[in-house]
């Protein structure tokens, strides 16, 4: 979180200024407490609603072989890995989040293992995963075009990415909120952005989607607006 803002050259002190936030929590934010001690303990509380976990279990099925996942988290979706799943390499930076993940991981009946911290540099031979899955996580990597190829490049040949994000709204009045919140949603939730074409990016990668469902969740329409689906790699 802290570090998608400093590669912006944008200063704490200023920016919390302009976003009404005074000196005391910006030097709270800057130090690294809220993205490294609360944000992921948030994050776990507020991705586990059973509104959250149906949509989990939608776009887990269908995952087989050996499953890469970007953005895993606290582990929220293991317990939704089909039987066909044989093996889960865990893309995570926050070891905060790991470490919530372990009760979940030593639940499952899956070899899970962490491969890695960045899902913009996968550490993975080329067309070496069956599938790849992506739930609440394109939104907050800087580079997305390259996390999106990357995952391109490991994926087998009509291996998938199963994803479940949120995004750009198709209404122009939506949109506007999206922006006007956009600063305030970047820097208190560790760099996500609100706006992102999800279903543009991923063609733009070289992935064919086969599968897509639009629609609104529960809460803000600028916050939730979602894309779940299927892309396949040619």
């Amino acid at each position: 979180m802290i570090e998608a803002y400093r590669s912006q050259g944008i200063s704490f002190d200023s920016l919390g200024g302009r976003l009404g936030i005074d000196r005391r929590l910006s030097t709270v934010l800057g130090m690294g407490l809220w993205g490294n001690h609360v944000l992921p303990r948030l994050v776990d509380r507020a991705l586990r609603t059973p509104e959250v976990n149906a949509r989990r279990a939608l776009v887990c099925a269908g995952l087989r072989g050996r499953v890469l996942e970007i953005g895993f988290g606290s582990g929220l979706n293991v317990r939704y890995y089909p039987e066909a799943v044989t093996e889960v390499l865990a893309i995570e930076p926050s070891n905060l989040a790991w470490r919530l993940a372990q009760p979940r991981i030593a639940r499952s009946a899956y070899a899970v293992q962490r491969a890695g911290l960045d899902g913009q540099r996968l550490e993975l031979d080329d067309e070496s995963v069956d599938a790849v899955l992506s739930t609440y996580t394109l939104c907050s990597i800087p580079d997305i075009d390259t996390a999106l190829a990357e995952v391109r490049r490991v994926l087998k040949p009509d291996g998938a990415l199963h994803f479940l994000e949120h995004g750009l709204a198709p209404q122009p009045s939506v949109q506007q909120w999206q922006r006007r919140m956009q600063p305030i949603q970047w820097r208190l939730a560790g760099g996500c952005h609100l706006n992102r074409p999800i279903d543009v990016l991923i063609k733009r990668s070289g992935l064919k989607i086969d599968n897509l469902d639009l629609r609104y969740g529960s809460g803000p329409r600028w916050f939730s607006y979602l894309y779940r689906g299927r892309a396949v790699r040619p």
